[in-house]
């Protein structure tokens, strides 16, 4: 209890330090002539760039959204085109990167899809869904989205400039390395778009992974003198170690490319939402020790795994494991087994069922206990049977046998249900009989296809009375004749998720289930308590946390970076520097004034 005091203290102190300073140099953005602001110019621009994926791009942007905010500055994130499987729902039932959402939220506004214009999901090797302006624009191959970007320069022309109207500062996020000369063409995420924009560039490059100065060199040559000539600055990210035996080398590659090093980051545990499929969480499997004193909770690694980001919330909790797994022998003896979102359902099954996790899933299930939750794709494998009528997922006319833990079926239709939801939690739930009857639960919904009920079954949500049906679809169970006839008589269609009678086995489309905290603490008290041990759960807030984490990775950054360099780079000029500088000069004062 006392931890969490000293936090929400924290969080309280964050709060008067900002209103105060607020106060101190408001409308700072404005040029004053004659007693009256200005009209507000065109946002301030920084676009960062890495030399490979997973350099950093992603976490630099959100603490550079988060220093400009403190510092006063409306502040808004852009990716013009990301891949990723992970993807967040706007307030409106738009679709963008999980990343920019998270970017947006450390920047103290609400996600938008003119934030990221363009996402790619994979939906394998060589093809991915194109969702433009947050909406399904079509499936295509590789070659052909490479030979259509043109097409789609006035989207993200068109939503950069919206937030150019709208905000102080835009911090935007390359993809990949910009050296990746077989894309150089028709570009329009690296120096294609900085160009567009008329973007300055910063160039982070990962030293965890080793060659550090080789791929900043290298990525710096192959790139055109003009191109080469946005780069105004050079990062480390991911340092270890003394910073003194890396000075040499930073001296060095300043006097080879003509670029000042701007500084160096060094590693640091900062939990934010990630959404590569190269995120360190995907990787770890888990203490022995840990396993037998605490909670084990296993997420299968399916291949095309989708939003893996719904189980963050369970790791924030002492005494609880999370390991991902994609192997039958590493499954061991979890105390939960959790199925995520995938892009691709029936393909991850027929993989599931050939690395020999199914049955040894089932095992666990029938033979053991042991219970299984499924979101999104998760549940549709869950049930009996999956069916692509349309070859939505591929193959036309496609069935495939579900795990049959659920009685319950899967038609794949070619129209994408997406929105957030609020749903009222029902009663007899087995997972989460702690929790009072009624309680709200938030989430969102990303899927094609509805789940029908074949047996007996029992709803898990209800849905909001007061929700409208506008969300695209979301009531995936208005048609009557489309429900299987049951024992059962519902007093209404409008419900969400099911959990099999033994209440073993549990199923829902919602992602972002486990940030409900009262939902995520009665399932864990559960588990607990059919283990015999005692938990202990965190007092902090969901919120709270994530905010002192964004608050943790600006300090990070701006101890790290010159950030009189990166304002200078955005092109604010000597008053608007000495605003800054006041802000952060005043903020240090206040806090120590605040804890005297």
């Amino acid at each position: 209890m006392m931890e969490n005091n000293m936090t929400e203290n924290k969080m309280n102190e964050r709060k008067m330090t900002a209103d105060i300073i607020d106060n101190i140099t408001d409308n700072v953005t404005g040029d004053v002539v004659g007693g009256d602001i200005a009209e507000k110019p065109l946002a301030r621009k920084i676009m960062v760039q890495g030399t490979m994926s997973n350099s950093g791009k992603s976490f630099l942007v959100a603490g550079l959204c988060r220093i400009l905010k403190q510092d006063g500055y409306r502040t808004a994130p852009f990716k013009s085109q990301n891949m990723a499987l992970n993807s967040y729902i706007t307030k409106n039932g738009l679709e963008i990167g999980r990343a920019q959402a998270m970017q947006a939220e450390s920047a103290g506004i609400e996600p938008t899809v003119e934030m990221n214009p363009i996402l790619l999901k994979p939906t394998s090797q060589m093809g991915s869904q194109v969702i433009v302006n947050g909406e399904v624009y079509g499936n295509l191959r590789a070659m052909d989205y490479y030979r259509r970007k043109p097409e789609f320069i006035p989207a993200v022309k068109e939503a950069f400039g919206k937030l150019e109207e709208k905000f102080d500062a835009i911090v935007i996020e390359g993809a990949g390395s910009p050296a990746e000369i077989n894309l150089r063409d028709n570009d329009i995420v690296n120096m294609g778009l900085a160009e567009l924009v008329d973007a300055p560039v910063i160039l982070v490059g990962d030293i965890d992974r080793g060659g550090v100065f080789a791929s900043l060199y290298g990525t710096v040559s192959l790139l055109e003198p003009r191109e080469q000539a946005r780069i105004k600055g050079l990062v480390i990210n991911k340092f270890r170690g003394d910073k003194k035996i890396l000075e040499p080398g930073l001296r060095m590659i300043e006097e080879k490319l003509h670029i000042p090093v701007i500084g160096v980051i060094p590693m640091e545990q900062i939990d934010l939402d990630d959404e590569d499929s190269l995120s360190d969480r995907l990787t770890r499997t888990g203490s022995e020790e840990m396993i037998k004193g605490g909670l084990d909770l296993a997420v299968i690694r399916l291949p095309h795994i989708s939003n893996f980001t719904d189980f963050n919330a369970l790791e924030r909790h002492p005494g609880v494991q999370l390991r991902y797994v994609e192997r039958a022998s590493q499954l061991g003896n979890p105390d939960l087994i959790l199925l995520p979102g995938t892009k691709n359902t029936i393909s991850d099954l027929i993989w599931l069922r050939e690395s020999g996790l199914e049955p040894a899933i089932l095992r666990k299930t029938e033979f053991d206990r042991v219970p299984v939750i499924g979101i999104c794709g998760g549940y549709q494998m869950l049930g009996e049977q999956l069916s692509d009528p349309n070859g939505v997922e591929g193959e036309e006319g496609r069935i495939i046998r579900g795990m049959g833990l659920l009685p319950a079926r899967t038609v794949f239709e070619q129209r994408k249900t997406r929105g957030q939801t609020e749903v009222v939690l029902r009663g007899n739930t087995g997972m989460f009989e702690a929790c009072a009857l009624g309680s709200l639960v938030n989430g969102y919904e990303i899927h094609m296809g509805i789940t029908e009920l074949t047996g007996k079954a029992k709803p898990i949500f209800a849905r909001n009375p007061e929700q409208t049906e506008k969300e695209n679809g979301t009531e995936s169970f208005h048609d009557q004749e489309r429900q299987v006839q049951t024992s059962q008589t519902w007093e209404s269609q409008n419900w969400e998720g099911l959990e099999r009678e033994d209440g073993l086995v549990l199923g829902t489309y919602l992602h972002g289930l486990f940030d409900n905290e009262e939902l995520t603490e009665a399932l864990l008290e559960k588990l607990a308590k059919k283990k015999g041990i005692s938990l202990e759960m965190t007092t902090e807030s969901q919120e709270s946390y994530k905010q002192r984490q964004y608050d943790k990775l600006a300090d990070l950054v701006r101890e790290s970076l010159d950030m009189e360099a990166i304002y200078r780079i955005m092109g604010f000029d000597r008053k608007e520097c000495w605003n800054a500088e006041l802000r952060n000069k005043e903020s240090k004062k206040l806090k120590l004034r605040v804890k005297r």
